[in-house]
């Protein structure tokens, strides 16, 4: 055999063997996570909620992406800071009225001048992402109480209680909480037959709900803090609504299992079917380990969406959405539930979130390409294979010539 066969015999081992080890290692070979540099951080959009708080009061505005009680454990591993939209400094973390303490921002008190955007940055080794908040201040007047005003609903000619809002930040201590109630800017007597109010609960209970009833509503509690008292108010608009027909609300969804991927973002709605009765009258909210979510999600990575009313082919439905903006490892452990109430049934459907299968294209795609590159190399070789055999049996019929030629004549030459 030629050397140039000898040759192109070698060139096809080695690449048949660069073929493999290329198939090989799109399977082996993992890329490495890049570290995130200053500035590169994912901004991941205005917080849904708005805050609206009265001047002179205290306020703490908890991190979007960050639950409170999860914060102890990790802020190890987190860089948290917090900033104006329209200030390049950071707040600082001092004992000055304006500060961030245990992952928080605090403002002991809150002024008029506070009001704006504040980003939420948090940053590990690996991964930053920032989320704003808009606050609102007002100033302590009549003029500002329907900006600032939770409306809740009462139906005339029943019983019924208002909740003050938002106050978990303050009540760490529930047993010992007291609010002192006000209706038009005027004390209410809490041990009538009327209204009532017990210690350690954040509820006004009305008797006999009448018209006369509706209005605002203040509720004020205490707190104190190094040395100091505050006051925490928040404002209701209490609407009287008239007794409609109601029945018996039937919800529909969640499914029981929701299938999510670790990191995304996921909303579940749960969604009652009312018929032709009342919306207005139906409350549908969202429990988790039998907590409120509020309560259990202090942080506010888990919430619970805007109550939507809609109806379709002259059916009334109603839906609240459970939002988890991300999906973590903790929440696959968490039993969720979806509560109905109204005064013809109470109903619950829980739910629980299981982590989806990944996918992943580089993994799809490896076989793919091992496929292709073997099939590459297959065609490549049998191309020159029947060129290179070609060019053997040339030079080999060229060399039977040469030594025809040569026996002839040496032939020739013996005669």
């Amino acid at each position: 055999m030629s050397t140039s066969c000898v040759l192109w015999k070698l060139s096809e081992t080695m690449f048949v063997l660069f073929t493999l080890v290329m198939g090989v290692s799109a399977f082996v070979l993992q890329p490495v996570e890049p570290r995130v540099t200053a500035g590169n951080c994912q901004f991941r959009g205005k917080h849904f909620k708005s805050y609206f708080k009265v001047e002179g009061e205290p306020v703490i505005l908890r991190c979007p992406q960050v639950r409170s009680w999860s914060w102890a454990s990790s802020s190890a591993h987190i860089n948290l800071t917090w900033r104006k939209n329209d200030s390049t400094g950071l707040v600082p973390e001092e004992q000055t009225r304006v500060r961030v303490q245990d992952g928080a921002l605090w403002m002991l008190p809150v002024l008029q001048g506070d009001s704006g955007t504040y980003i939420c940055t948090v940053r590990n080794a690996s991964y930053c992402d920032e989320m704003s908040i808009e606050l609102k201040v007002f100033e302590k007047t009549e003029a500002s109480l329907p900006f600032m005003s939770y409306p809740q609903i009462l139906i005339l000619a029943s019983s019924g209680s208002l909740v003050c809002p938002e106050l978990s930040e303050f009540t760490h201590d529930k047993t010992d909480t007291k609010l002192q109630w006000y209706k038009d800017s005027v004390p209410l007597d809490q041990d009538s037959e009327k209204f009532v109010s017990m210690r350690g609960n954040t509820r006004l209970i009305i008797s006999n709900v009448s018209v006369e009833d509706a209005g605002y509503y203040t509720c004020v509690m205490k707190f104190a803090y190094e040395g100091k008292q505050y006051n925490v108010t928040r404002n209701i608009e209490l609407r009287v609504n008239k007794r409609q027909e109601e029945k018996i609300p039937v919800i529909i969804s969640p499914h029981q299992t929701i299938l999510a991927s670790l990191g995304s973002k996921l909303t579940i709605p749960c969604k009652v079917f009312l018929g032709t009765g009342t919306q207005s009258t139906t409350m549908l909210w969202w429990l988790a380990n039998n907590t409120n979510i509020e309560s259990t999600y202090q942080g506010g990575r888990v919430t619970e969406g805007p109550r939507q009313e809609y109806t379709e082919n002259n059916e009334n439905y109603i839906e609240v959405p459970l939002i988890f903006d991300p999906v973590i490892k903790e929440d696959l452990n968490m039993d969720f539930k979806c509560v109905v109430f109204n005064t013809l049934s109470f109903q619950t459907l829980r739910t629980t979130v299981k982590e989806a299968a990944t996918f992943s294209w580089k993994i799809a795609l490896a076989p793919l390409s091992l496929i292709l590159l073997v099939l590459g190399g297959i065609w490549i070789h049998r191309r020159y294979k029947r060129k290179n055999r070609k060019s053997c049996a040339l030079a080999m019929l060229k060399t039977v010539g040469q030594d025809f030629r040569s026996h002839s004549r040496n032939k020739k030459e013996m005669k």
